[in-house]
């Protein structure tokens, strides 16, 4: 039996309209007890206005919309009820429906009763929360690609294609005296596996992609003090959040921002210039600097394109040396030698449309990527990542001649990372595979 649970649906703040949620076996009961129409017997989905009433004292005209499960969100009886935006009225409306036999859901019961009742896969669940969070459209669209089951569509051929070699597998180890069933033989597990790790690599290479959609990518930008690291940091992001003067060393502190680069949004760190700080604030500030530097997923490295080279450039060369970095020369507006194959910009004159080129085209993302459905979040992605060492060690294991047995071992820890991935298990009987594909028990 399910708990009739009950939460505020919209943000707790005064509004035109805010939406409460219950679901649960008894909702209908619990909200029958304190609306002013009866709606325990009710057998489809049904629009109400009415009043919500505490001991014949109304709290507030509402309007609730009734759904007969399993034919709603949750796959229960469930119940929205549209109050005014008030608080007052909203938490006084949500009391009332405690006192009257619901609890209060914890984080995500929703969306997680919703999973139980095979409304919606693991995926779709974690697309329900990526949508409330997206920040831009190709994220908000790449989340209603796994909204709409289209992600979840791209695990069923490595399903398919496992639960073959699994029970192509038991069938023999359980059924060895049939002599017109397949041999799951060296060739045969060697083969599937290098088959479902080519469709995982690309699921991965995708999903990674996609991952920088949804997220964003760290970016430090670094160099020595003085070479325009602020200008440019206000130039990406459209506005002067950082201080800029002609003084050395004015950046003591990492300064963040974030700006939407045709889709990717990019979490700029502007750090302080690195030297050989005497100052202890300073000092502070190029340790900073070097931890950035260590976190960030792209590292723009400025110099001076007014000047040559010197040991501080040749040291910050050296630090990022082995980051994913842009070397990028500032304040092209101060100089007319230009060699060939380095990247100029002027960031106090904003511009810089050189090096947002050059950063979206190291990302590597094309427009295909932002329209096609992708496992990208970490756990769907370590899952993959697991499947396809498991399949690996597989390979490796027939390939030595160990017994069909203990390859089996390998193969199963990938079938069970590709299921978890929707969150669905293993403890099914494998029954109806072997006789899908089988002939066994003629």
């Amino acid at each position: 039996m399910f708990e009739t649970i009950v939460a505020l649906a919209t943000p707790a703040l005064k509004s035109a309209l805010a939406i409460i949620r219950v679901s649960g076996d008894d909702c209908f009961d619990v909200v029958s007890k304190c609306f002013s129409k009866d709606i325990r017997n009710i057998k489809e989905r049904t629009c109400l206005i009415g009043n919500i009433v505490d001991n014949n004292q109304i709290i507030d005209e509402v309007v609730i919309n009734v759904y007969k499960g399993p034919k709603s969100f949750t796959g229960e009886d469930l119940v929205e009820i549209m109050c005014h935006g008030s608080m007052l009225i909203a938490n006084q409306i949500i009391e009332l429906l405690l006192s009257n036999g619901a609890r209060y859901a914890t984080n995500g019961e929703f969306s997680s009763r919703a999973f139980l009742h095979q409304k919606i896969d693991l995926v779709q669940a974690e697309a329900i929360n990526d949508l409330i969070n997206s920040t831009t459209n190709e994220a908000k669209n790449l989340s209603l690609l796994s909204l709409s089951g289209e992600t979840s569509s791209l695990i069923a051929p490595l399903k398919e294609k496992l639960a073959y070699l699994v029970s192509l597998i038991e069938v023999n180890i359980d059924f060895p005296e049939y002599e017109d069933i397949e041999i799951a033989n060296k060739q045969i597990v060697v083969q599937t596996c290098d088959d479902i790790n080519s469709d995982i690599e690309k699921l991965i290479k995708d999903g990674e992609k996609a991952l920088i959609v949804k997220e964003g990518l760290k970016v430090a930008i670094v160099g020595k003090p003085n070479v325009g690291k602020s200008s440019l940091l206000n130039a990406l992001i459209g506005e002067d959040k950082a201080i800029v003067t002609d003084i050395a060393g004015t950046t003591r502190d990492v300064v963040e921002g974030d700006v939407n680069l045709k889709g990717i949004v990019l979490h700029l760190l502007d750090t302080a210039g690195i030297r050989d700080a005497h100052d202890k604030v300073e000092s502070i500030g190029v340790d900073k600097s070097k931890e950035s530097i260590a976190k960030a997923d792209l590292v723009i490295v400025v110099l001076d394109g007014s000047s040559t080279l010197d040991k501080e450039d040749e040291m910050i060369l050296n630090i990022t040396k082995d980051s994913n970095r842009i070397i990028v020369y500032n304040k092209s507006d101060k100089t007319n030698k230009k060699e060939d194959g380095n990247l100029y910009i002027s960031a106090l004159n904003k511009n810089i449309s050189p090096l947002v080129n050059e950063i979206y085209k190291r990302v590597g993302l094309t427009d295909e990527v932002f329209k096609t459905p992708s496992l990208n979040n970490v756990r769907q992605l370590g899952l993959l990542k697991n499947a396809y060492n498991s399949l690996q060690q597989a390979k490796e294991d027939a390939l030595m001649d160990l017994s069909i047995d203990l390859v089996d071992i390998s193969i199963m820890h990938a079938y069970n990372s590709i299921l978890e991935i929707l969150g669905e298990n293993n403890q099914g009987d494998l029954t109806k595979e072997i006789f899908s594909h089988f002939c066994v028990g003629k």
